[in-house]
This record gives structure tokens, C-alpha cells and sequence, in this order.
């Protein structure tokens, strides 16, 4: 049975505001009426400190509605859980599970094969991306905020994680349930990144190795862009050094400011004046990626929920 739920797994390296965007996805989705379920798997709450709330358990639960009366529900997979809720599934073993639990069995079996550790966290998005509801399945949309770029396709690539573990058995035939998902025509892989070179770098080289494993990639999200703040005529003054000291100095006296700012303002001026360079500079070597680009611009009041609605409104067309 074709799987007819949307996955997003949304990767980039750390510090580019991949969980922020996640979020921000999963209200765009939300406000087209989407009933949308916003996984993580690192155990970091980020999901809870973003949206205000208590720190999640593992448990599906709402958090957010959207503007078009869509529902955003949260879950923080943790892989121990997840493991006992596996072997009660298909070796109904229950009680005796978290009995191995207390024995610290499932933390060794975690730690000494981590391909099982993504199977099971993996595992779990899966099932609730084909979880059904009566005559429907149970989300319009799966948000994976997944592992940074530089550990993404090994964790998706779930396949070659477990090859040496299970030729055969639950194990691997969940793996290849996995796999199939994973590269399903529903399925898409964001990448987050910002415009400087390290990122971007990073982002390059996360497409190359995904698209070699066959898993689908979606868009390259540009986040926190910094505007320019400057006129294009004082752009080409800083740029050309026709702005002087003494020109600027006199724009301040007659508007009653103190002219002895002037220099700093200039060397304001030329410091985002290079740092637009940069980032532009950055966003051409991604124009040449192959794959479609969104920019998000960096918010200067940090990242609330009023926020992420305003970042949702940018993400439509990942929605």
C-alpha cells in the first residue's frame, strides 16, 4: 500500500536553525489545514523551548494550531523507548522488556550497534507516517527534525547500517520498510543552511552524498539572511570610498546628532557592506546545487511562536 503521508526530514549543520525551521514548516503545513506530527531525535527539546512548552515525552501531543485550523502535534523519540516499545510489537515480549531495561540491556544493544539505534528512531517515524485513522492515515505530514548534514545519510541509509547486523528477521525487515519509505516520491530530505562558506560547503557535500544513496532531496533553505540596510547610491559610495568622514559628518549636524559618530558609521557601513558580499557570494555557488531555494530572513527580535508563523508564511512552497 503506497504511503499517501507527506515526510519532511529536515537536516543542516548545527547552528543554522534547522529545528526553528522544522517548526516553522510544520505551521505552514498547519496552516493549510494539515493535521502535522513534528518529530525530533536528538533528546534535545528544542521542539519544547520553541513553542513554550513543558519538555516533551514520548508521546504524541498537540502543541500548536495553525491559522487554517490545522493541528501541530510533537513527539520526542527516544531510542530506549522506542526499543521497548519494538520488542512489545514483534516479540511481544512486555513485561520481560522492561525487566532487560532495569538489566541495562537495552542501553548496551543502543550503544555497541548504533545502526539499530537509527533503526529504531527511524523506525518510529515510520510508523506513524503510515499509521492509520479509519478510511485515512493518521497525519497529512511527518516532520523529521533529523540529525546535522555531515550523519544524515547514514542515518536515513538505514539498510547499510543494519547489513552486518541482520541478514534476516524484524530487524531487517523493518529496515527495508524504512529504506522504501525513505526514498518513497513522498518523501523529501531539506536542507538548512546560512551563506557562509563552511554551511554551505557542508550543504554541497550533504546533496552529493544523498542524492548517491537515492534519497530524495527537497529544497535548500537559507536561513537567517541579513537585508541590506543601505541605498543602492550609499552602496556604491562605500564601495567606490567617495563617502567621506566630513560628508557624513555634516548629514549628522543637521539633523542633530553628533557628528563625532561619523567614522564608526563608515566603518558600520563598509563591515555590511562586506558581509552582503559574502552572503552573496555564497548564495551563487548554491544557485549552481541543482535544487530550489527559499531564503528565511533573520528575525532581529529572536524566535517566538509569532515568529514561526512569520517564518511559516516563507515556506508555503515547501508545504
Amino acid at each position: 500500500m503506497a504511503l499517501s503521508t507527506q515526510l519532511h526530514v529536515v537536516t543542516g549543520k548545527g547552528g543554522t536553525g534547522k529545528t526553528t525551521v522544522a517548526a516553522a514548516l510544520a505551521m505552514s503545513l498547519a496552516g493549510r489545514g494539515k493535521k502535522v506530527l513534528l518529530c525530533e531525535v536528538e533528546g534535545r527539546q528544542g521542539i519544547a523551548q520553541l513553542f513554550d512548552v513543558p519538555p516533551l515525552p514520548y508521546e504524541e501531543r498537540q502543541i500548536a494550531v495553525g491559522p487554517g485550523g490545522g493541528e501541530v502535534y510533537a513527539l520526542a523519540i527516544d531510542p530506549e523507548a522506542a526499543l521497548l516499545e519494538y520488542l512489545a510489537m514483534f516479540y511481544r515480549l512486555g513485561r520481560a522488556g522492561k525487566a532487560l531495561d532495569k538489566f541495562g540491556i537495552i542501553d548496551f544493544a543502543t550503544t555497541i550497534a548504533p545502526g539499530v539505534r537509527d533503526v529504531l528512531l527511524t523506525g518510529k517515524v515510520y510508523e506513524a507516517a503510515r499509521r492509520r485513522d479509519g478510511n485515512r492515515f493518521a497525519y497529512d505530514a511527518v516532520i523529521m527534525d533529523a540529525p546535522p548534514t555531515g550523519r544524515i545519510s547514514r542515518f536515513l541509509n538505514v539498510n547499510a547500517e543494519v547489513a552486518g547486523l541482520a541478514k534476516v528477521g524484524p530487524i531487517r525487515r523493518q529496515a527495508d520498510s524504512i529504506m522504501q519509505m525513505m526514498r518513497s516520491p513522498q518523501t523529501r530530505v531539506h536542507l538548512v543552511t546560512v551563506l557562509e562558506e563552511m554551511p554551505v560547503q557542508e550543504t554541497i557535500d550533504g546533496i552529493t552524498e544523498l542524492t548517491s544513496d537515492r534519497l530524495p532531496v527537497g529544497h535548500v533553505i537559507l536561513n537567517l539572511v541579513r537585508p541590506s540596510m543601505l541605498s543602492v547610491a550609499t552602496r556604491e559610495a562605500l564601495s567606490s570610498g567617495s563617502l567621506k568622514t566630513a560628508t557624513v559628518a555634516t548629514s549628522l549636524r543637521r539633523v542633530d546628532l553628533d557628528a563625532a559618530a561619523a567614522p564608526a558609521l563608515i566603518a558600520g557601513g563598509t563591515a555590511h557592506l562586506e558581509r552582503q558580499r559574502l552572503q552573496d557570494g555564497q548564495r551563487e555557488i548554491l544557485e549552481d546545487c541543482g535544487r530550489p531555494l527559499v531564503e528565511l530572513p533573520l528575525l532581529s527580535d529572536g524566535i517566538d511562536l509569532g515568529a514561526l508563523y512569520e517564518l511559516a508564511e516563507q515556506l508555503k512552497e515547501l508545504a
